[in-house]
Formats: C-alpha cells, structure tokens, sequence
C-alpha cells in the first residue's frame, strides 16, 4: 500500500467515526446536579439523585436543614466525594458532546421543526417556542447532540416532543453559558451548562439539569432521570457527508488501479 492509500485510508477513517456520548455512572444517577447551589421552591419533584459541588448549599427539600415542600426520590450530596465525581464525569460529557463533529448548523428558534439524529450547532443562543420534534425514525439508540455557544431559553408552554422511538437520555444539549426552562414548558434531554440552569414554575424536563459551575434553580418542578443509561449507546447514525463519498470513491479506485496486472491477466493472449 503507497503512501497516498495510507492516507487516504486514515482520511476516511477520520470521517468515519461517530459520535458517541454517554455519561459516567455517577453522573448518570442524578436528575439534579449543580456546581454552587441547589435552590427550590414549592413542590418539586426530583426522580433520581440530586447533589451539589464544590459548593455545599441546597435548599428547599425535605430532609435538608431548613426543610422544604422538594422531594427526592434518591440520595442527596452535598460536596461529597460522590457529587465531586459526577462533576469529573459531567465536564468529560460536556467535553464530548462539545467535541462532536457537527452535522448541520441552527440558529434562533427551533420552535416547528423536525429534526433527525445528529450534531446541531449553534454559533450563539436557541430557542423553543411551541414544539420541536425530535425523530428517530424507529433507531432507539439514535442521539440528538445540541451544541450551543450561548443561552438555551424555552418559551412558556413550549415542548420537546420524541417521537419513533427517540430517548431521552440519547438528547444532549451543551450549553456554553446557561438554560432557562419558562412556565409550564417541557424540555427532553440532559441538559450540559457550563454555568447556570433555571426551571420556570410548573416547567418538567425528561433527563437530567447538570449545571457545572453554578446553580439549577427549581419553581415546583418535575424532573425524571431517565434510568440505567451509563452504558454506551451504539454510534450516531448520520448521513455519511459528501467528502467521505468522494474519498471512499477515490480510494476504491486506487484499489483497483493497484489490482489491474491481476485483473487483467485472463484477457491477455498466452
């Protein structure tokens, strides 16, 4: 094999990889996850676990000094080394699903599209207003990767709706600075903020709100961790670009162009 076959081989390679997200298995178990505080008020509900770290303060649920109409379903932990842990395992799937090679670009609101599994990017802030739906056409394991550089805010009412098969735990949005959820809006996914997340009353997220370095805040919210996600889903499944077919197409002809003596021995004369 030439120096240009190796080339082009490691090329399509390249392109060939997919993007795969998963988070860790301590990260995994938390529906509420934030870097400094872990603010509520009225009669959230939180499926799975919900901690803070580095910082130490929670407030509004029951269990935790001065109490609160919040509950838990799961463990709380407040600067411990199990919260420290999910947060490693948060900033290296906010790294990740950052990282992915992006499949096509959005900007503004989403609000009324359809979208198929890939990698959206966002050179600034998104929006949701009315519904956006996330299709996986019959692939349970296909992922909806949203890369944003800015702010995710929601519109009151708004909605996230999976269809086909579409999981929540397989939706991922990085967020470079921070999300707002609006009044009786409903968001699925794992929402990945660098900085701070804030749920409006009444608003529900399927997934997870993991904030890195600053606050979740929660307004008699539901929020449902989906369960048993740490393993590793299959590859993303996209549409293979148009540089990988011509690449593949020039290779293949470099392969026969390489076998020609042998595939032409049978026609010439004795």
């Amino acid at each position: 094999m030439n120096k240009l076959t190796v080339l082009l081989f490691w090329i399509v390679l390249s392109l060939s990889v997919k993007a795969q997200i998963t988070l860790g298995p301590s990260v995994d178990t938390f529906g509420v996850l934030a870097g400094s505080t872990v603010t509520n008020s009225g009669p959230t509900v939180v499926i799975g676990n919900l901690g803070v770290s580095p910082g130490t303060a929670i407030t509004g649920f029951t269990g935790i000094a001065p109490g609160g109409p919040g509950i838990v379903s799961g463990a709380i932990h407040s600067a411990d080394a199990f919260a420290a842990q999910a947060q490693n395992e948060l900033t290296a799937a906010y790294n990740a699903a950052a990282g992915a090679a992006s499949t096509a670009t959005k900007a503004g609101d989403l609000g009324g599209q359809t979208l198929f599994a890939g990698v959206y990017t966002s050179s600034s802030s998104l929006g949701i207003t009315g519904t956006l739906t996330l299709d996986a056409q019959g692939n349970p394991n296909a992922q909806f990767i949203f890369q944003i550089a800015s702010t995710l805010t929601t519109a009151t009412g708004s909605n996230v709706l999976l269809i086909n098969g579409a999981q929540p735990s397989h939706v991922f949005w990085q967020i470079g600075a921070s999300a707002t959820l609006g009044t009786s809006s409903s968001l699925s996914g794992n929402i990945l903020a660098l900085s701070s997340i804030s749920l409006g009353t009444s608003a529900t997220l399927q997934g997870r709100a993991l904030a890195r370095n600053g606050a979740v805040t929660l307004l008699s919210n539901t929020i449902t961790s989906p369960p048993g996600q740490s393993g590793p889903p299959p590859p993303l499944v996209t549409p293979a670009p148009s540089s990988l077919i011509l690449v593949t197409t020039t290779l293949l002809g470099l392969g026969i162009y390489q076998m020609r003596k042998r595939l032409l021995k049978p026609f010439r004369a004795n």
